[in-house]
């Protein structure tokens, strides 16, 4: 985040973490919410279950859910890690490519007005 003219101030990183933060929180609470939410419609399907068997089978699917949903992001995470990566080595391929082949071109330009000078040079002899 900016102010003014794109000049970054100080609080701009303060600012853009405590936002991230928030989101963090706020998506975590929604993935806690949920796990709840599908753990108490478990429960209801199964009448049998006494009061505390079902705050605890609860308990247990709300910890499981949450764990499953963390490795599942760390996973995203790691794997958005190789391939930015992947794509930052392919990048800097194909922009020593480039440059390489510019190079060429330019020696090739060089020699070329070169000759043609040379040749005109002699010509006019």
């Amino acid at each position: 985040m900016s102010h003014g003219g794109g000049r970054h101030t100080p609080g701009d990183d303060l600012s853009g973490g405590l936002a991230n933060a928030v989101e963090g929180y706020l998506l975590a609470r929604t993935h806690q919410d949920r796990a709840r939410r599908e753990a108490e419609s478990l429960c209801a399907r199964m009448p049998w279950l006494t009061t505390a068997q079902a705050e605890d089978v609860t308990r247990h699917y709300v910890h499981q859910r949450l764990e499953l949903t963390r490795q599942m992001l760390l996973e995203t995470v790691e794997r958005a890690a190789q391939l930015r990566q992947e794509y930052e080595d392919r990048y800097a391929a194909l922009r020593h490519d480039l440059l390489r082949r510019h190079v060429t071109c330019a020696a090739a330009v060089v020699a070329c007005a070169s000759g043609a000078t040379t040749l005109a040079w002699l010509l006019a002899r």
